[in-house]
């Protein structure tokens, strides 16, 4: 796919929270005339979008189909099988639904969701409305966790004049856990907004025990702009197998939309950033991929499928040089710990364990310490009232595995010296600064050598660790004595076990 040029940066609104700076990777849909004006008002909204089609519900589930809609909140779950559950529930209950808008965005890595609601709350609001009246839903509930956006969304439902069905929103505790399907459901039926425990389906029992389709602010907001493009004018952007545009929050201050299949290093550079020592991909439940990966991947959910990663909520988040990878991962781990919804023994008491066995690795705790964060990893793994912990210990697993030599120095004492900047960002009731340990004198490198006495250029060496040994023009090894990286110290101990002439050995550089 050619990728559209990407357009000038829009306008933020300013605010006492943290508010993101918008852009668009070619014509956007989302933030369409946020160039012109920082918050899209109900008259503008018209005269950008033009007047809401109505659907009928097999016309709805049709759209969402031909668009292969899916839920933008993380799980990329299918919104058309997300209708047709609810309209099965519904005839189970008389009739009875509800529409919920997840705009809760608990994770401060994304602000998405707060940015359409700051500045284009009408098409979400479209959205949720097309779905209510299609269902025959009796209520429309927006959930929300800021009061900016709380403010915001009050000021769109007043502009609108009375509507059925009837549309409200609430302002929730703020936590990482609030946007958990039942903890949304829970606190917006009055209740204390924590996730029930329990495997139950929206579709089935939600907004006060009624069939409920519950999706997030994106989700609806690309419902609205479908509905009136219609499915072919919706697929003129995107691929063919993933239509459409995107959210993405980058760094975690930058929210920006754009076509899927845009390669990742030009949405970073559109932001002034590049992938630096590794990109985390979906959030603090995502996965970290290397640079050189960040390098060829492109926004889609196959092709990031190929690096194990997925585009969860839309949070894209590289670390910059300047920065130490393991104490950012502390860091975030400990909030996360600090996020419990506080029901049960893997959050109350695994995640802080976790947290703080990596912080003493990190702290020159030893190989032993490495090993107690993979244990405490075990140990919460499929055991939680949510997905919570198990969403930590996988993001704790991808940095130890994207970032295996800074943990293994710092392990061992041998601190990187960089400050943690908060390149991953956290928020509300904050853990106190990771302290790295300064650089230590680094070990003494291991070395390759030759004894020139017993080689006879059989040049097998080259082959088994290329990079290292370079043979000259005789044949021979162009040196005696080669720096030995530790990733190639296995590589190495097999090129000294398949010389014909034993002519090689790995020395400390003592």
């Amino acid at each position: 796919m050619t990728a559209p040029a990407p357009t000038r940066l829009l306008p933020a609104l300013p605010g006492p929270e943290p508010v993101p700076t918008l852009a668009s990777f070619g014509p956007p849909r989302l933030l369409a005339g946020l160039d012109e004006a920082p918050r899209m008002d109900r008259v503008a909204h018209l005269a950008r979008h033009g007047s809401l089609p109505r659907l009928t519900p097999q016309e709805l589930v049709a759209l969402a189909e031909d668009t292969d809609l899916r839920g933008r909140g993380g799980a990329g779950f299918p919104f058309a099988r997300k209708l047709t559950a609810v309209m099965d529930g519904m005839k189970r209950s008389d009739g009875k639904g509800a529409v919920v808008v997840n705009g809760s965005e608990g994770e401060p890595s994304c602000l998405k969701d707060t940015a359409l609601l700051l500045h284009a709350p009408h098409l979400v609001i479209d959205g949720a409305l097309l779905a209510a009246e299609a269902l025959g839903a009796q209520e429309v509930a927006i959930g929300v966790t800021r009061k900016d956006v709380e403010d915001s969304v009050r000021r769109a439902i007043g502009e609108r004049g009375p509507v059925r069905p009837a549309l409200r929103v609430t302002l929730l505790t703020e936590r990482f856990v609030t946007g958990e399907g039942t903890a949304m459901t829970n606190g917006l039926g009055g209740g204390p907004g924590l996730p029930s425990g329990r495997k139950v389906r929206s579709s089935e029992r939600g907004l006060n025990g009624v069939p409920t389709l519950l999706s997030n602010t994106e989700t609806y907001a690309q419902l609205a702009v479908a509905a009136r493009l219609g499915a072919l004018g919706y697929r003129n952007a995107g691929l063919p197998t993933e239509p459409g545009t995107l959210l993405l929050t980058v760094g975690g201050s930058r929210v920006v939309e754009v076509p899927y299949g845009v390669p990742l290093t030009r949405v970073l550079a559109l932001c002034g950033s590049d992938p630096g020592q590794g990109v985390l991909l979906g959030g603090y439940h995502g996965t970290f991929i290397s640079p050189v990966d960040a390098q060829t991947a492109t926004l889609s959910r196959d092709a990031l499928s190929a690096y194990g990663a997925v585009l969860g909520a839309g949070a894209v988040l590289p670390i910059p040089y300047d920065t130490c990878p393991a104490g950012e991962t502390v860091r975030v781990a400990q909030w996360m710990a600090a996020e419990s919804a506080g029901q049960c023994g893997p959050c109350v008491l695994g995640l802080p364990a976790l947290a703080d066995e990596l912080a003493r690795a990190v702290r020159g705790g030893g190989d032993s310490a490495l090993e107690a964060v993979r244990a405490r990893m075990r140990a919460v793994e499929k055991r939680g009232a949510c997905s919570h912990p198990d969403g930590t210990s996988r993001f704790v697993a991808s940095a130890l595995a994207a970032f295996p030599e800074e943990f293994e120095r710092h392990a061992q004492g041998f601190g990187c010296g960089r400050p943690v900047t908060g390149a991953l960002p956290v928020t509300g009731h904050q853990p106190p600064p990771v302290a790295t340990p300064a650089a230590a004198p680094a070990p003494p490198q291991e070395r390759l050598l030759v004894d020139w006495t017993l080689c006879r250029g059989h040049g097998l060496c080259a082959d088994v660790v290329p990079g290292i040994v370079k043979l000259g023009p005789d044949g021979y090894p162009q040196q005696a004595s080669m720096p030995l990286p530790a990733r190639m110290r296995r590589r190495a101990q097999l090129a000294v076990r398949r010389c014909p002439a034993l002519a090689l050995r790995v020395q400390g550089g003592n």
